[in-house]
């Protein structure tokens, strides 16, 4: 199955136009519309302020990569 990705921006909600296809006349293709949520990017921005927070975070500046792979390694055993 090839698949082909676009975005394109609602002017007429009654009518959808794609254009420049890469696909040949008569092919049979499965067309899938997802609303992207307007307020996706304002929750990108708020989780990158909170890593940015959590990192600056004297607990977590205080661990060495020895001790993130031993929880790492931990966590997998299920301990």
């Amino acid at each position: 199955m090839e698949a082909y990705r676009t975005k394109i921006k609602i002017k007429d909600p009654k009518q959808v136009t794609l254009f420049d296809l890469p696909f040949r006349s008569g092919q049979v293709v499965e067309i899938v519309v997802l609303a992207q949520d307007e307020d996706r990017e304002a929750a990108v921005q708020e989780f990158k302020a909170l890593f940015k927070e959590t990192q600056s975070l004297p607990q977590v500046q205080a661990l060495t990569d020895e001790e993130i792979l031993a929880e790492i390694e931990a966590y997998r055993r299920g301990e």
